[in-house]
């Protein structure tokens, strides 16, 4: 990767900047981005895309292995002409005398470049070794008649190295950090001037000719990682714009749906008996009353029925499951169902689990488990709820089509706690 690294010198932290080095990768980043084919990019989730960059483009310091040097002793021949102390007729020429040679080899993990580029903190006389096959190796070579303390050159030496690899990981560390967000940043932009410029071209009223030579995959160039990133599957079919909940609305759907908590404690007596219909009608009731009547129960979506749907201008663009906690099992059963329902990119979704008569940890806890074993689940969202959580899932068959799920846990009133 870093091809302008003199190796030869056997100087160590001497190259380019690792400064200079992170603005390079950071450029080649949005450089990478802006290659993307545009329906390529528009296919590929966001944030699986901005997770690959950040991987590719990393830095992996090295870290020496110092619990498993060792040493390998050797016969040479060592040239000692510009030894002022010795008498040599002509020094024009080398003058060999027999020596011995130590080498003492340290295993490393991390990227081997790294060891060639400066930190900000440098000085004027930097180490010396030679780097190959994942480990450093410094080298003595003692004349014959002569005496040399190996073992405390060698300490020294790897001392001054590991003081250096030190600063490395420093500055490594602060630009992985930003990473993410440079990775993220540069996806979400570049979306929004594509999806602006499809805006403007629909506007045009005239039929758009596609480029001749428009690649249909996107070529993964080489990554210097031992551990390659791959990009993110997906197709470079012409991207099509499908309706979504924008989060502020999400969440405002997501509280009218909560406050039902207080409702069921104010009359616990009024849901003791209810059914998973009764009580899905009692939610319908509160989202209808802040969104004008749209929301609809049992109506048919993408290749089933849901229990709550909310659609916008034709468009669904909220799903809900309401259940009753009958086990993990169930419970699975009840995230391929929902799975089923939703056809959109970016599908808003949600599914409310009623408890009655079980602890709320345990269901939470079953919850948790389950969700994050099904095959559909790609991560976790950090999002603070003491009787919920939330997932990103992929739809069934394509990895770039996410959902937001959503998973509210309620306790709902039993007969025998009203008396």
């Amino acid at each position: 990767m870093f091809r302008y690294a003199d190796k030869s010198s056997g100087l160590l932290f001497s190259s380019q900047g690792l400064s200079d080095l992170t603005a390079k990768l950071a450029k080649a980043l949005r450089d990478e981005i802006d290659s993307i084919d545009s329906n390529r990019l528009l296919n590929t989730a966001p944030a699986d895309l901005a997770s690959y960059l950040a991987e590719k483009y990393r830095l992996d310091p090295p870290a020496l292995r110092r619990d498993e040097w060792s040493a390998e002793e050797s016969e040479t021949k060592f040239d000692v002409s510009r030894d002022q102390n010795r008498w040599i007729s002509d020094r024009s020429r080398p003058f060999y005398v027999p020596s011995q040679k130590i080498d003492v080899e340290v295993p490393f993990d991390g990227d081997p470049d790294l060891f060639y580029v400066r930190p900000n903190q440098f000085s004027l006389s930097p180490p010396r070794a030679a780097v190959r096959g994942g480990s450093l190796f410094l080298s003595f070579e003692i004349p014959q008649g002569e005496d040399r303390d190996v073992r405390s050159e060698a300490d020294r030496s790897l001392a001054e190295i590991e003081q250096y690899l030190s600063r490395i990981h420093g500055e490594a560390d602060q630009y992985n950090r930003s990473l993410s967000y440079e990775a993220e940043t540069a996806v979400s932009n570049r979306r929004a001037r594509l999806l602006a410029n499809q805006g403007r071209a629909a506007a045009l009223g005239i039929p758009l000719k596609k480029r001749s030579g428009t690649p249909s995959t996107y070529a993964l160039p080489d990554v210097r990682r031992r551990i390659v990133p791959t990009l993110p599957p997906a197709t470079s079919v012409p991207y099509e714009p499908e309706p979504v909940i924008d989060a502020e609305h999400y969440e405002h759907v997501l509280s009218v749906v909560q406050n039902m908590v207080q409702v069921m404690e104010r009359s616990p007596s009024s849901f003791a008996y209810m059914g998973e219909e009764a009580l899905r009608d009692h939610f319908l009731v509160q989202l209808n009353g802040q969104f004008e009547g749209r929301a609809t129960g049992e109506t048919f979506n993408a290749s089933g029925k849901t229990d709550v749907l909310l659609r916008e201008n034709g468009r669904n663009v909220f799903i809900a499951e309401c259940k009753f906690w009958k086990g993990p099992k169930h419970y699975e059963a009840t995230i391929d169902q929902l799975l089923g329902y939703s056809s959109w990119r970016d599908a808003k979704t949600a599914i409310l689990v009623f408890n009655r008569g079980t602890s709320a940890s345990t269901v939470l806890n079953g919850v948790r488990e389950r969700t994050e074993a099904h095959p559909n689940w790609k991560r976790t969202v950090d999002w603070k709820h003491e009787s919920g959580c939330r997932y990103i899932f992929h739809h069934p068959g394509d990895r770039n089509r996410e959902l937001t799920v959503t998973v509210l846990v309620f306790d709902v009133p039993s007969p025998s706690c009203t008396g």
